[in-house]
């Protein structure tokens, strides 16, 4: 089975686990869970700066950071980086005691640590050599549109019940009353703000 990396290199998948036959990207509810992730988080990486040139730039000139090429760590907790300081990940990975975030969530903020504090690798320490066979041959990467299409696409939803989940046997007795409210500090006529 083929490993191939789609949209950045670092992370790679089983070719048989994203892609048909045809070399159709599957739909996502047939992509196991722990590609599928990935693969949902890659759409939103794809376009973003190297974190290591942002680090050095900032918002107000990341028009000076490289886009980022290649992606290390855990989704959500990934490192992204251009080719130019790809070595210094693998000299912190390697030489300065990141394996011992390998596998986990911090890993991203433990390595933006250690460049915001001055680490950087040696001027003549190497990198990996990608081999790319085919970058042409496989599919395009979905935008962040058509992966939420897909999604919601089989998506029937699940009803749950919240007094269930909160320990209560849905009985009356468990249920505010007015009296109930009037003794707490909840003001039903406020209006309060949402994040939408």
């Amino acid at each position: 089975m083929a490993k191939v990396s789609v949209g950045l290199r670092g992370w790679r998948f089983d070719e048989d686990d994203i892609f048909t036959d045809d070399e159709e990207l599957k739909p996502l509810d047939e992509i196991p869970e722990e590609p599928r992730e990935r693969l949902v988080r890659l759409v939103g990486l794809v376009e973003e700066p190297c974190d290591v040139c942002y680090l050095e730039h900032g918002e107000a000139e990341i028009h000076r950071c490289n886009q980022a090429e290649i992606v290390y760590g855990e989704p959500k907790g990934e490192v992204l980086l251009c080719p130019e300081h790809e070595p210094d990940l693998l000299y912190w990975f390697r030489e300065e005691g990141g394996s011992d975030h390998a596998g986990e969530i911090e890993f991203g903020d433990r390595f933006h640590e250690w460049v915001a504090a001055g680490g950087e690798a040696p001027e003549d320490y190497g990198s990996v050599e990608h081999v790319e066979e085919d970058p042409d041959g496989l599919p395009d990467l979905p935008d962040q549109q058509d992966v939420q299409e897909r999604v919601e696409e089989n998506f029937d939803g699940e009803r749950i019940d919240i007094v269930e989940l909160a320990g209560g046997n849905g009985d009356d007795e468990d249920r505010l009353n007015e009296a109930d409210l009037a003794d707490s500090d909840i003001d039903l006529s406020t209006d309060y703000p949402t994040g939408r």
